[in-house]
């Protein structure tokens, strides 16, 4: 009686990724896997900003504000030059 092999040796395995990798199709999917994590990346930002934004927006801090401190750290380090 002949014995029954189960599974795929090392060298298969190796070919076979091989294979996959080299694939059109494999890099195409790949490809979008990352867009589309690239977006949610991008949500999950736009939230935290948002969330940033009302807590901002709820301590009274106005956009002018905030120019404003800009502008007068800008001015300091000019006279620290």
């Amino acid at each position: 009686m002949e014995k029954k092999v189960y599974g795929l040796t090392d060298e298969q395995v190796e070919r076979e990724i091989e294979r996959l990798n080299a694939s059109e199709a494999v890099a195409l999917a790949r490809r979008e896997a990352r867009l589309r994590y690239k977006r949610r990346q991008y949500l999950y930002q736009l939230r935290d900003l948002e969330k940033k934004g009302k807590a901002l927006l709820k301590a009274g801090i106005t956009r002018e504000m905030l120019d404003a401190v800009y502008k007068a750290e800008k001015m300091g380090a000019d006279y620290e030059d």
